[in-house]
C-alpha cells in the first residue's frame, strides 16, 4: 500500500483470497480494519524504522520555519512591492525554549535528540515513561499528565499515532492550556487535532502559531481558514519524503512481503 491506495475492504479481500500480507508504506495503520484482515488471514506490516530520522528532521524544520516565520520572510524577499526590509521583523528563538513532545516513540525519541542540540527543554508525554537511561541522553522529563505539559511547553510536538485514545487528542480545552505565545507542530495525523478548535485558537490568539505537515482531510479545501492565516504554515504531508527513506521503505516492504509469501516471520509484523 502507497498512499492508502489500494483501499483494502471486504470486497478487494473476497475477490483476491490468496492474498497474505498487506505491506504497508509509512507508520500508521489507522487506514486498516486489522480485524478484518485478521479474519481474512491476511497479516500486516509497516516501515516504522525507515521513516524516524527524515520525520524528525522535518519536525525540527518545521520548528524552526515557524519560530523564524520563514514562509512570510520569504515571501516578503521575493515580492515585487517590497522596497526595504523592517528592521524590527523578529521571531523567536528555538535555543533555550521548552519543547514537549506529545508521544515519545521512535520518532518522538529523534526529535528530542535533535532538541538537545538546541539546548532545549525538554517535556514528554506517552503513555509509558521511557527507562532513566533514555530521558538522561536527552534530559527528557516525564509528564504524566498532557496538561502539564501543554502549559510549560512553548512549541508543542505531536508524535503519535491515530487510534481512538488520541483522535481529536487536542482540542479546545487543550489548546486554552498552552501559553498564548505556543506554537502547535503536527506530524502525526491530522485527526489528532481538532481542527476548528485550532482555527479558533489561532484567530483569537489563545495560541501563537501552529506548523502542520498533516491536516484532515489532505489537501484541505481550497477556502480553509487554514490556509490563510500568516501564522500557519502547512505542508503536504512530506515529512518523509527524501530519497534515501522512500527507497529505505520500499525496501523495507519487499522483505516483509517476500517473508510473508515464504511462511517465515515478518519484519516489522503490525500485531
Amino acid at each position: 500500500m502507497w498512499h492508502h491506495k489500494p483501499v483494502i475492504n471486504e470486497g478487494l479481500l473476497q475477490s483476491l483470497p490468496n492474498v497474505k500480507i498487506v505491506a504497508n508504506s509509512g507508520v500508521g495503520v489507522d487506514h486498516l480494519d486489522l480485524k478484518l484482515l485478521s479474519s481474512y488471514g491476511v497479516k500486516v506490516s509497516n516501515t516504522p524504522f525507515a521513516v524516524s530520522t527524515a520525520t524528525a528532521d522535518f519536525g525540527m524544520a518545521l520548528m524552526l520555519a515557524s519560530s523564524r516565520r520563514l514562509v512570510e520572510v520569504c515571501q516578503m524577499a521575493a515580492s515585487p512591492n517590497t522596497e526595504y526590509f523592517p528592521a524590527d521583523w523578529l521571531g523567536v528563538e528555538v535555543s533555550g525554549a521548552t519543547l514537549g513532545i506529545v508521544g515519545m516513540g521512535t520518532i518522538g525519541y529523534k526529535v528530542a535528540e535533535r532538541a538537545k542540540a538546541f539546548e532545549m527543554k525538554i517535556l514528554y508525554h506517552n503513555r509509558n515513561q521511557r527507562n532513566k537511561e533514555e530521558e538522561s541522553a536527552v534530559g527528557a522529563i516525564y509528564c504524566k499528565k498532557i496538561d502539564d505539559l501543554l502549559q510549560q511547553a512553548d512549541f508543542v510536538l505531536l508524535s503519535v499515532s491515530l487510534t481512538p485514545q488520541t483522535h481529536k487528542l487536542i482540542g479546545k480545552r487543550e489548546l486554552e492550556l498552552m501559553k498564548p505565545t505556543a506554537t502547535l507542530i503536527n506530524i502525526s495525523r491530522g485527526l489528532v487535532v481538532d481542527q476548528d478548535a485550532l482555527v479558533e485558537a489561532l484567530q483569537n490568539k489563545v495560541i501563537k502559531a501552529a506548523a502542520l505537515d498533516v491536516t484532515h482531510p489532505e489537501p484541505l479545501p481550497r477556502d480553509h481558514a487554514l490556509l490563510k492565516m500568516k501564522n500557519v504554515i502547512i505542508t503536504p504531508h512530506i515529512a518523509s519524503a527524501t530519497k534515501k527513506t522512500r527507497r529505505l521503505m520500499m525496501e523495507n516492504m519487499t522483505e516483509s512481503i517476500e517473508a510473508g509469501l515464504r511462511g517465515l516471520p515478518i519484519p516489522n509484523e503490525v500485531l
